[in-house]
């Protein structure tokens, strides 16, 4: 799978089609998304991380006064490394669609 095919799949999952082939892009609109949860809803955004599997010890580092990155960025690049490797382990682990359970 391909740089660009990755950075596709990403973009759908996330609902941001724009942005698929420029991942810089893809990171400034994630990092905005990111401060506006980390403002108005860091309940939802820690659920969020959560339900991605974010480590939390990685969202603490984040998270840290001696994080010399800010906090959005940094929670925003948790976000695009986990889901490339949802990405990677989906297309290594490709199963095919079990019969009679289409819906």
């Amino acid at each position: 799978m391909s740089k660009e095919d990755t950075y596709d799949l990403i973009s759908n999952n996330l609902g941001l089609n724009e942005f698929q082939e420029n991942s810089e892009e893809l990171l400034a609109a994630v990092t905005e998304r990111v401060a506006w949860y980390l403002e108005h809803n860091v309940d939802l955004l820690m659920s969020y991380l959560y339900r991605l599997d974010v480590l939390e010890k990685d969202i603490n580092q984040a998270l840290s006064n001696q994080n010399p990155t800010s906090p959005d960025l940094s929670i925003a690049r948790l976000i695009l490394d986990r889901q490339l490797q949802r990405v990677a382990t989906k297309h290594r682990y490709k199963v095919d669609p079990i019969d009679g359970w289409e819906f």
